[in-house]
């Protein structure tokens, strides 16, 4: 983990629409859409953590894509670590699930922006349950 990855995330982030960068009490920068929380990264160590629904992160859990948060197990936050180029992009992508999934709760969000994404069918029916219907979940 380098601090130019670190660099690297944050202007990424602060480059979306309505996305406003704060402190984080852990030495890092939290991201937020309005009032709600996109994520946060720490500085330190590259730990990058994201409140999403308990159904998402079990979604990313199981399909590897993700930790549980090294703290709080059984809420839906996740953790992930960067330490190369591979992680960078990756907790940018996990990020963009995450501000796509809070900004879609305001402004409408259609299947081109998700499919970009790449993303398994049961994690697209967790993360945007109003975009992807189905009677299987």
């Amino acid at each position: 983990m380098s601090i130019t990855l670190i660099q690297q995330f944050v202007e990424t982030i602060c480059q979306w629409d309505g996305v406003n960068p704060t402190s984080h009490r852990f030495e890092g920068t939290e991201f937020k859409f309005g009032r709600v929380e996109v994520g946060h990264i720490h500085h330190g160590n590259g730990m990058v953590d994201i409140p999403f629904t308990v159904k998402v992160r079990e979604a990313l859990v199981h399909e590897n894509l993700a930790q549980h948060h090294h703290m709080l197990e059984d809420s839906g936050w996740i953790t992930f670590f960067i330490h190369d180029d591979a992680d960078l992009n990756h907790a940018i992508w996990l990020m963009r699930l995450s501000y796509l999934q809070k900004t879609s709760r305001r402004y409408p969000v259609d299947t081109d922006t998700v499919d970009k994404l790449e993303m398994s069918d049961l994690l697209k029916q967790v993360t945007f349950p109003k975009l992807y219907a189905t009677s299987s979940i």
